[in-house]
């Protein structure tokens, strides 16, 4: 079943106007379509990309407020500040933290809680 149709179109990659012979043409060429399929691609690999970026970004963040007790290295990422900001809040007993030993200092969740909410 062939068609007399055409249909004056204009190509959705490069913009050019080109006669179609049916109505859903979108590119005047195979060149234009191949373009645009690899277009679509590259930008659907750069969103999944950027999704998985976020996701290992917010995923610490929701293992560490799981957590009872902390130590100043993830209390500084929940804070969003140094580590040498955290042990300045500890010197100056704005926050409560512990030592179990010489290396080891845990800050209980609920003392930053209570530190945040103030």
């Amino acid at each position: 079943m062939s068609s007399n149709i055409k249909v004056q179109r204009i190509c959705q990659f490069c913009g050019q106007e080109f006669t179609a012979k049916t109505t859903v043409t979108r590119y005047c060429s195979d060149n234009c379509a191949k373009r645009a399929y690899k277009k679509r691609k590259q930008s659907e690999k750069i969103e999944s990309s950027n999704k998985e970026t976020i996701q290992i970004k917010v995923k610490p963040i929701i293992e560490l407020q799981a957590k009872e007790y902390l130590n100043v290295k993830e209390t500084a990422m929940l804070l969003g500040c140094s580590v040498r900001m955290v042990y300045r809040l500890i010197n100056n007993n704005t926050l409560k933290a512990f030592n179990l030993n010489k290396r080891l200092t845990r800050i209980r969740k609920s003392d930053l809680n209570s530190i945040l909410s103030k």
